[in-house]
């Protein structure tokens, strides 16, 4: 917009320049010819009364005085054929001038030439010439162009440092607004666009801002539901605790106390969860340890795996691996590639649990199994192929992107499905972050 801006007010400058100055530069040229000429003509006018009726001693002084100061070459053409002055052929003008008696003013290669008749002498009409050559005419016309050339640059420049001036505050709060938009799509909500420049612009600043602010006020109500959802939730399962721990069989109350307690823990972490991204300094500091995430979930997995006779194998590294995710996000997105896996495969179907350092830090955590396979373009949030929701994949998608990492899906139709959870490592400085 700058460089339009710019072109535009060259564009404009250089058309009224052309419109002023080039009748301007053929004005002065015109000025300074007529002038030399005026000048010629008065100097041949002082000379009309001594050649009328001087002696040739006196003449000749005056003409002499006369061509000192002449911008031209001053001749007297006497009527005896004499000549006075700067030597000079009769030409046409001055035969004309003698015969006719009249003055005249003639154009000629070497410049303007100014005849004036002189009558009233007894031996007969007397010429006095004036030649001005052509580089008088023309005398103070380049410099005179130089400063109008110089001045029309002047004004262009300054023509293009007014504009730049003026695109600049027109421009600057727009690349501010783009900067604040870019800064929304990023989840930085707290983002403002400062109301200045132009009223319009200052008034899509204050509707950007209200867009923000609504859009804030809108997820901080949604995600206020999703937690208050969730805690009614306590309820119905403190009822079912109770309820298992009345059974008779002792093995059967354990059961299913434990899994009321991992309903439970995943119901306070959904609430944890969402509280979390609805403050955003919170959600840039989660962290938690890879490896002990996915002992806990995979032992849990475990009994359901042996009760299906499906073989599972689990393969994890010696240390610790701290990722950029929670530990409740980690753990439901495993929980979600694990169900699948018990979802869409027939019981017996061997899988595997791969977690592995990623280079750079992170971790890469990989299911596979042994099942008919899934691509990556049968799966969609909220619809799926293998008629589930689809909601699993999509869970386990976005804490890769909360982790700064991605999801992959490698699979094909009898070859299983194999998919790899990318995770990157804590924010620096953010707790678990190696030093």
């Amino acid at each position: 917009m700058r460089r339009r801006l710019a072109l535009l007010v060259a564009a404009t400058v250089c058309l009224t320049l052309l419109a002023f100055l080039v009748p301007l530069a053929l004005l002065l040229r015109t000025v300074a010819a007529d002038r030399a000429v005026v000048a010629a003509v008065a100097d041949a006018q002082s000379l009309v009364l001594p050649v009328g009726t001087a002696d040739p001693a006196t003449l000749r002084d005056s003409v002499a005085q006369v061509a000192a100061t002449s911008r031209g070459t001053v001749t007297v053409f006497l009527p005896d054929g004499s000549v006075v002055g700067t030597p000079a052929p009769r030409t046409t003008a001055v035969r004309l001038a003698a015969r006719a008696g009249a003055s005249r003013s003639v154009e000629r290669p070497e410049g303007r030439e100014i005849v004036v008749a002189v009558l009233g002498r007894p031996d007969g009409p007397a010429v006095i010439r004036v030649l001005v050559p052509a580089a008088e005419l023309t005398r103070g016309v380049t410099r005179a162009w130089l400063a109008l050339v110089a001045l029309g640059l002047a004004l262009l420049l300054f023509g293009l440092l007014v504009a730049d001036r003026l695109s600049r505050s027109l421009v600057g709060p727009i690349a501010e607004l783009a900067t604040v938009s870019h800064r929304l799509a990023g989840a930085e909500l707290s983002a403002r666009a400062r109301p200045v420049g132009p009223p319009e612009v200052r008034e899509v600043a204050g509707a950007l801002n209200h867009l923000a602010a609504r859009i804030q006020e809108l997820l901080r109500e949604e995600r206020e539901q999703v937690a208050d959802l969730s805690h009614r939730l306590r309820t119905p399962l403190t009822a079912l605790r109770l309820e298992a721990e009345s059974m008779a069989d002792p093995d059967d109350a354990a059961r299913i106390t434990r899994s009321v307690d991992a309903l439970e823990r995943a119901v306070t972490g959904l609430i944890l969860q969402a509280r979390r991204r609805s403050d955003p300094a919170r959600a840039g500091d989660a962290t938690c340890d890879a490896l002990t995430v996915v002992r806990d979930r995979v032992a849990f997995w475990s009994v359901l795996a042996e009760d299906t006779g499906r073989e599972l194998t689990l393969e994890v590294t010696d240390r610790p691996l701290p990722v950029a995710v929670t530990a409740d996000e980690l753990g439901a997105a495993l929980d979600a590639l694990l169900g699948n896996v018990f979802a869409h495969t027939p019981d017996g179907t061997a899988f595997a649990v791969v977690l592995a350092p990623r280079s750079g830090g992170g971790a890469l955590l990989t299911v596979a199994d042994d099942g008919p396979g899934l691509s990556a373009d049968q799966v969609r949030r909220g619809a799926s192929g293998g008629g589930s929701t689809g909601l699993g994949l999509d869970i386990a998608r976005r804490a890769a992107r909360t982790g700064r990492g991605r999801l992959r899906l490698a699979a094909g139709p009898g070859s299983g499905a194999r998919v790899t959870l990318e995770l990157g490592p804590p924010a620096p400085g953010g707790p678990g972050s190696t030093p």
